[in-house]
Order: C-alpha cells, then sequence, then structure tokens
C-alpha cells in the first residue's frame, strides 16, 4: 500500500466501490468471491461473477453480502484484502491507512460492528462508518448542512435507503430490503410463472439492465433470453418485452413507493415544504431502471430526478467524507468508531 492513504469504502451487496484520496475511485467489482473445498480464493469480483451458477461442484461462487449486511464476515474479509492489494500494491506500510466504510440507515449494532470488525482485520489505523443516505447526498452534491431539507431515496442492490436531512444529519429515514436483488428474484419468478421457464441471476441482471422499465414507452424493447423449459427440461430461448418486466417489477416497486410515502408522511411539514421546492433525488445503480424518475414523480406529486453518476455516488460521498474528514466529524455527521477490546 502507499504511504498515509485514506480509503473510502462502498461495501454494497451487489457492488464494491473503493475510493482513494487524491485518485478518486479506483476500483469498481461485483460483491463476488469464487473459492474452492478448502475455503481458498479462486477469484474476485467480475472473474466471480462470470463463475455464477457455472461452478462444478468443488467451486463456489459466493456473494459474502446479502440485503445491505455482511452475511459471510470469513470472505467479506478476504474480499477487501484482495481488493485493496489490487488497487494499492502488496509493499509494506509504515503507516495504515484511515478508513471510511458506508452502511445502510437501518443496520443493527451487530452489522455495524462486524463492518468494523472487517475494516480493522485489513490494517485500517481508524474507521469511520457513514450512513449511506449520507454518503450519497454528499456524493450527488447535496449541501446537507444547510437548514433545509433535502431528499434521498438510495437504491443499491440488497436495499433502497430513504432519508430526509438538515443540518448535516438525518431527520427521518428508512431502509428496507427491496432493491435491485429483488427487482432480479421478480425476474425470475415472472419468467418460472408466465413462460414456464428457469433463469439464472445473471440472466435476470442482463434483462433489467437492458429491457427494464417501470413506465410505459414510446418505443417497446425486447430481448432474447435463454434459459431452461421446466415442462420439457430442455434449454430454450424466447423474446421478452420491456412491457413484461413492467409486470414483473410491480411488486418491489409498489414497496419503494410505499417506503418514500412513509417518510414523507413522518418529515415535519417545514422540511416537506422545502422538498416540494427542491424535489427528491435518486442514487444508486438501481434508480437507473427507466423510467423509475417518472414513475415516482406521478406517484408523489414532486420533482424527481436522478443523480449525475448515480452508481457512483455513494462511493464519492465517502471518499469527500474521508478528503474533509475533520469538518465532517466536528459537524458530527460521522465518528471515530471505538475498537473493541479484545
Amino acid at each position: 500500500m502507499a504511504f498515509g492513504l485514506d480509503i473510502g469504502i462502498d461495501l454494497g451487496t451487489a457492488t464494491v466501490l473503493l475510493y482513494i484520496k487524491g485518485k478518486g475511485i479506483v476500483l469498481n467489482e461485483p460483491s463476488v468471491v469464487a473459492l474452492d473445498e478448502e475455503g481458498k480464493i479462486l477469484a474476485v469480483g467480475e472473474d466471480a461473477r462470470m463463475m455464477l451458477g457455472r461452478t462444478p461442484s468443488n467451486i463456489t461462487a459466493i456473494r459474502p453480502l446479502r440485503d445491505g449486511v455482511i452475511s459471510d464476515y470469513e470472505t467479506t474479509e478476504k474480499m477487501l484484502k484482495h481488493f485493496i492489494s489490487k488497487v494499492c500494491g502488496k509493499r509494506n506500510i509504515f503507516f495504515k491507512p484511515r478508513v471510511m466504510i458506508c452502511v445502510p440507515s437501518g443496520i443493527t449494532e451487530v452489522e455495524r460492528m462486524a463492518v468494523k470488525d472487517a475494516a480493522d482485520n485489513i490494517g485500517a489505523k481508524e474507521v469511520y462508518i457513514i450512513e449511506e443516505p449520507i454518503a450519497a447526498a454528499i456524493g450527488a452534491g447535496l449541501d446537507i448542512s444547510k437548514p433545509y431539507g433535502s431528499m434521498i431515496v438510495d437504491i443499491g442492490g440488497g436495499t433502497t435507503d430513504i432519508a430526509v436531512m438538515s443540518l448535516g444529519g438525518i431527520v427521518t429515514s428508512k431502509s428496507i430490503k427491496t432493491a435491485g436483488d429483488k427487482l432480479d428474484e421478480s425476474i425470475i419468478r415472472f419468467m418460472r410463472k408466465k413462460h414456464s421457464m428457469l433463469i439464472g441471476e445473471r440472466m435476470a441482471e442482463e434483462m433489467k439492465m437492458r429491457i427494464g422499465c417501470v413506465y410505459p414507452k414510446d418505443e417497446e424493447n425486447s430481448m432474447k433470453v435463454r434459459g431452461r423449459n421446466l415442462v420439457l427440461g430442455l434449454p430454450r430461448t424466447i423474446e421478452i418485452t420491456s412491457t413484461e418486466l413492467m409486470e414483473a417489477f410491480e411488486e418491489p416497486i409498489l414497496t419503494i413507493e410505499d417506503a418514500i410515502r412513509n417518510v414523507l408522511e413522518k418529515t415535519p411539514p417545514e422540511l416537506a415544504a422545502d422538498i416540494g421546492d427542491r424535489g427528491i433525488v435518486l442514487t444508486g445503480g438501481g434508480s437507473l431502471i427507466d423510467g423509475l424518475d417518472k414513475l415516482l414523480s406521478e406517484k408523489t406529486g414532486l420533482d424527481v430526478m436522478v443523480a449525475d453518476d448515480a452508481i457512483s455516488c455513494v462511493a464519492l460521498g465517502t471518499g469527500e467524507a474521508i478528503n474533509d474528514i475533520d469538518k465532517i466529524i466536528k459537524a458530527k455527521i460521522v465518528k471515530l468508531e471505538e475498537r473493541r477490546r479484545k
């Protein structure tokens, strides 16, 4: 590693992004690890993602984070060590890096401790934890230190974090485990139910990204989908349209709508008026589903905007926070995490 590094980590269910002070985002890789029978790492990131659903019995490709939190602590630690070594090199360091990691706003104390311990064990000198909506707001260019309301909806892989912020803190928020992964699962269920066809996670994700939409389009899109016919047990290819995926997405999108409405209902009147003037900002990969901004605007009656570089907002905000850590601590947006006594 380089001398005196400060590292920001967006530890996402679907993707890990690393930000290094002075360099910006230096890594964007899927949160997937391939292991052999003895637990030895065979591949990490994109190389491991290509193995999902295609491994022999002696190799396991897993995603060590689920619903926005660590589900496999040991594998998560190995994955982080691999990514940091990849971008920083394997040279010895005389001064360990300061690390800031973002977490969902609804994280429990036990889950928070697991994240902190993972950062400790990859060699961090100091560990800071920032909540995803705050990082997303900073990365989207919102000034949350001012005395007016800003609303962020961050739709990641495992969680959707919704928050109203003012004066550097979260006034009201909600974190739900309905996000990009649930959209993929809804596609898999839809294909099984409507077309008697079994598809894998990778195909579902490709469908979501290429033809996924939640609002009627002027021009229909379609793609050929490959899977296994559940009646005959044979490989099959069929054509699916974007309108069909709208039907598949109904349930998870309704859950996100309800959560946004719930947060708005709990927002103090003064801040609600600010949001009425300023609108809602969408961040995260899930916000890029075609027509989501139009749908939410129609349902809430508010202006809804997708942030520039929505996928990277959380990582950029985490990086900006670690860049200006003294100011962030003084504003009580984050604090230094105490080390657990062994």
